[in-house]
């Protein structure tokens, strides 16, 4: 098995993609750099780090750690997401409500494997 097929790894690489475009193509130019490149690296470090915590599976709370990382940057993902909404930066209010919800459902997601971790052991094969 890899990171790869886990599905909170697959919804975050998803949401990095979306995100990146978001940033490049509804996003004024002067957030580009500002905002833009915060939320982009927020969203990449979810999946970066539930990446880093599957290479520490090995060590169940080290996984969990790394996990709970991951949650960490969701939310803050969500707050940028929510900062470009409140000062107009993001316009598209379809675009905001499908990011917006499917953050809250990968935070939902890494919640429960996290839970679903402690419950049960690791099996890497």
């Amino acid at each position: 098995m890899s990171y790869r097929n886990l599905e909170v790894w697959q919804c975050a690489r998803q949401l990095v993609i979306d995100i990146h475009k978001m940033t490049l193509n509804e996003l004024p130019k002067f957030e580009m750099y500002e905002q833009g490149g915060q939320i982009r690296r927020s969203i990449k470090s979810v999946k970066s780090t539930i990446v880093e915590g599957y290479g520490r599976s090995a060590y169940r709370q080290e996984y969990i750690r790394f996990l709970t990382y991951s949650i960490g940057s969701n939310d803050e993902t969500i707050d940028h997401l929510e900062t470009l909404w409140e000062t107009g930066s993001l316009v598209n209010k379809e675009l905001y409500d499908d990011l917006h919800n499917r953050l809250n459902i990968l935070g939902k997601k890494l919640n429960c494997f996290i839970q679903t971790l402690k419950r049960h052991k690791i099996d890497n094969n």
